[in-house]
């Protein structure tokens, strides 16, 4: 349900760099760690955008996959199923912000 005041805030930003014009296409940018869900979004986009600059405009999401920062070499690496093993095999990683991403890429007018 926290999707819905972050989906108003979108339309609402974006209707405000249209200027008054019409908004096309909006690019989400969701890491998949957020806690977001971009159907959810997508669904109530669809439903409050009407009567808005942003009626009918596409809405596309890119997903970030959540990233872990090796504590030996350093290297950032994506966690396999029940493992924080490195890929070097010297350490293991820790928690990064890649992944918990949300903000607007892009508005196309």
């Amino acid at each position: 349900m926290h999707e819905l005041p972050l989906t108003k805030r979108v339309i609402d930003t974006a209707s405000e760099h249209a200027n008054g014009g019409k908004v096309k296409k909006i690019t989400l940018v969701i890491g998949e760690s957020s806690g977001l869900v971009g159907e959810c979004i997508k669904l109530y986009f669809d439903l409050i955008a009407e009567g808005t600059p942003c009626g009918g405009a596409e809405l596309e999401i890119e997903s970030v996959k959540p990233k872990l920062r090796c504590k030996v070499c350093g290297e950032l690496f994506e966690r396999k199923p029940f493992s924080f093993e490195c890929p070097c095999g010297q350490g293991e990683g820790e928690p990064t912000e890649i992944g918990r991403e949300f903000f607007v890429k892009s508005i196309e007018v």
